[in-house]
């Protein structure tokens, strides 16, 4: 499990544990599975799609913004 964080300008959108984020990138979507390697990578205009422990899907349509990756912890600054 990871836990992951999303934020907007205005307020924290979602704090939890997740199994999986995937997040629409500068060069396409790309999933974030426990222990990834760590990364910071802009996001660009689209969809960000995780899975909580209990294996339900949401959806966030984000204008950009960026995530950072590090040690299972998963952190997203967009906007909406």
């Amino acid at each position: 499990m990871m836990q992951l964080k999303i934020v907007s300008p205005e307020k924290i959108l979602f704090v939890g544990e997740v199994r999986s984020v995937v997040v629409p990138g500068s060069i396409g979507m790309f999933e974030i599975l426990e222990n990834h390697a760590p990364i910071i990578s802009s996001l660009e205009k689209g969809v960000v799609t995780y899975k909580s422990a209990g294996a339900e899907a949401t959806s966030l349509e984000i204008q950009g913004g960026f995530v950072e990756v590090q040690k299972n912890e998963v952190r997203l600054c967009v906007e909406l």
